[in-house]
């Protein structure tokens, strides 16, 4: 059983973090609460001694200047409702493992591969009804699709007497690392069956397409001198949705689109990033002399000086940062920021940007939050564009565009038409890969 630590601010010191959940719930659930009070929840599993669980709460966790804090003890007093969220089991908990070389690191000692810290949050709010609490923990304070959560009473916290609400999020699932051979000499609807079940995610004319690979008597031949077996393995059939995806092969932008305007004249598209996107940028590229390299490396490059050129790189976000705000903006972080040092020979870093696309608030009863927080703050370098767009086009799909811009020699061009560079990767001490 895991040790809790429990830190929060002192009751003499205000609670940033809880008003701003306090304003928060007010200005986007219209639910007005007296107060709301943060704690910080870290469950400790690993072998310490009473001693050592001492040290890392008084030396690892706590502020003694504004903060109090407690071992396997409730911090919460004077609520009607106490929240606490924490993540799933498997699910990437950041915090946890930066706290987890923190306590390493006070004690100086390694604590093993079992060793975990699982971080959670506390909000013991004041002032608010049952049936309103669990709407405001399901809409704005939990992410149901990574995190889960426990509601309590003070009449049900007293009989928890001290003990935690949330049990650990360990994985007890074992992964099966045997490779399995697939049977693809099966009809349509068994592919279409099979590509769900595998979430292959690929339509029936691409597993047909896969099908008859396989079937193909040189295919055949190839795997036998090789020593593979008849049948692909469920390893290949995922590499090769991998390499279909949308996010990889972009196969929306390159399909046939039959579009219909609005005088009712019909036409056929022959790819929508050729046709427009790339077209459109080769004839801008004809008549001006400041676009030096477009479509050909990890991030587009410009003429600034005469010294310098300008690249930038963006993507846009707004799936993954839907699901989970935090790791969404992560794969911006780890993409435009990737993608411009790894555009020629490297570069120095200047800034980011992004832009957030919603809605014209309110539209009604169905609109919806935006969740795309936290992609600004946990980015690396100054900001040098922010933008939030409003429009109807945007009702149920916020898109999130994150960018990135840096300086580039000049005198590197040829040389960078030649060799890509390959930044070099150290890990910070929060536990996240930095390309440096």
């Amino acid at each position: 059983m895991a040790n809790r630590i429990e830190v929060a601010m002192q009751a003499n010191q205000p609670d940033p973090a809880g008003e701003a959940v306090r304003l928060k719930l007010h200005e986007d659930l219209h639910v007005t609460v007296e107060s709301v009070r943060v704690i910080d929840v870290y469950a400790i599993h690993a072998d310490l001694s009473e001693a050592e669980l001492e040290k890392v709460r008084t030396e690892l966790f706590t502020d003694p200047i504004i903060q109090t804090s407690a071992l396997n003890r409730s911090l919460a007093q004077n609520f009607d409702y106490v929240v606490e969220v924490g993540f799933r089991p498997g699910v990437t908990d950041n915090v946890g493992r930066s706290s987890l070389e923190g306590v390493e690191d006070t004690l100086g000692r390694d604590l093993g591969p079992d060793a975990a810290v699982f971080k959670s949050t506390q909000y013991v709010i004041q002032g608010i009804s049952e049936a309103d609490c669990a709407r405001v923990t399901k809409r704005a304070l939990a992410n149901e699709l990574i995190e889960r959560w426990a509601i309590k009473s003070p009449v049900e916290m007293a009989a928890l007497n001290h003990a935690s609400l949330l049990d650990e999020p360990l994985v007890t699932d074992v992964s099966d690392p045997t490779v399995h051979e697939i049977d693809l000499e099966i009809g349509d609807d068994a592919l279409l069956a099979l590509s769900r079940e595998m979430m292959l995610a690929l339509e029936l004319v691409e597993m047909q397409a896969i099908q008859a690979h396989y079937r193909d008597p040189a295919t055949v031949a190839l795997r036998k001198e090789l020593g593979l077996p008849e049948k692909p393995t469920d390893i290949e059939l995922e590499i090769l949705a991998q390499t279909w995806s949308e996010h990889c092969k972009h196969k929306i932008f390159a399909a046939d689109v039959e579009y219909t305007d609005a005088e009712g004249t019909t036409r056929r598209i022959d790819g929508l990033f050729k046709n427009y996107v790339k077209a459109t940028t080769d004839i801008v590229g004809e008549k001006v002399d400041w676009l030096i390299s477009v479509f050909h490396d990890n991030a587009g490059i410009v003429k600034f000086t005469d010294d310098y050129h300008f690249a930038l790189k963006a993507e846009t976000h707004n799936s993954p940062s839907a699901l989970d705000p935090y790791g969404g903006a992560m794969t911006g972080i780890v993409g435009v920021n990737r993608d411009i040092l790894g555009a020629g020979q490297g570069c120095r870093c200047i800034f980011n940007t992004d832009v957030f696309c919603f809605a014209p608030p309110p539209t009604g009863p169905s609109w919806r939050t935006p969740r795309c927080g936290g992609w600004r703050e946990r980015k690396w370098y100054p900001h040098g564009q922010r933008r939030h767009c409003f429009s109807r086009a945007f009702p149920w799909k916020a898109p999130c565009l994150c960018g990135y811009w840096r300086t580039y020699p000049r005198r590197s061009e040829r040389r960078a038409q030649r060799r890509k560079s390959r930044p070099a990767r150290r890990q910070n001490y929060h536990g996240r890969w930095a390309y440096r």
